[in-house]
């Protein structure tokens, strides 16, 4: 399947999973160190938080996995099949998560919590937008599979099986954006708290504007 991409996926999964590293990092530092890119965190912390927690923190929890569902059903909705088309809607997507990650700092730098469910509708979105196009191969918002895939990969090298240096640098560049993101939403969250997301939300009208661009010049 990955031989089968344009050779741009290869960037732009790189600049998706740096778009979520940042988002990670300030969910981290800032929302009570709760991730919100992926949800075994979140669905692990709801899981405890019923023996003992108070109905609030459980309802929250419970929200901001049904917020990232809602963004990944609403990518769902738009994109059919599981390959990249050139045409489809991706530059409305990406622009629609660049809103909720605006959005996302306006309610929290009032310290709503409409944030964190923006933010995580954001990430569900992304994550299958990625998911759609490489038909279920690349994921952005998280590591734990690129790295077990990564490893089932060394293994079967090590086997004797061909090695698939491509579907490993689309790995290697996934976790290196990732990583990176991290890196810089620490930086960005210290120097600009929850103003950090500005960054990320421009990235996603800036990937917009260029696929826009891109399939306009590819028609001509």
């Amino acid at each position: 399947m990955i031989s089968k991409l344009p050779r741009w996926v290869e960037f732009g999964s790189f600049i998706l999973a740096l778009v979520a590293g940042i988002v990670n990092a300030v969910g981290l530092l800032g929302f009570q160190h709760q991730s919100i890119s992926h949800l075994s965190g979140t669905a692990t912390m709801l899981g405890t938080g019923i023996i003992g927690a108070n109905l609030f923190d459980v309802v929250h929890l419970a929200l901001v996995l049904l917020s990232f569902v809602i963004g990944s059903a609403i990518s769902g909705y738009f994109l059919r099949g599981g390959s990249l088309i050139l045409g489809r809607n991706y530059s409305g997507l990406l622009m629609l998560e660049a809103i909720f990650l605006f959005s996302a700092v306006y309610f929290l730098s009032a310290d709503s919590v409409q944030g964190h469910y923006l933010a995580s509708a954001a990430c569900g979105l992304q994550n299958a937008l990625a998911t759609t196009y490489s038909g279920a191969v690349v994921r952005t918002t998280h590591v734990t599979g690129i790295f077990t895939d990564l490893g089932i990969m060394l293994g079967a090298k090590l086997r004797g099986e061909a090695f698939d240096k491509r579907k490993a640098l689309l790995f290697i560049l996934i976790i290196t954006g990732f990583i990176s993101g991290g890196v810089f939403g620490a930086l960005l969250f210290t120097l600009f708290k929850f103003n950090a997301l500005f960054v990320p939300a421009s990235i996603c009208v800036m990937l917009a504007i260029s696929y826009s661009v891109y399939l306009s010049q590819l028609k001509r």
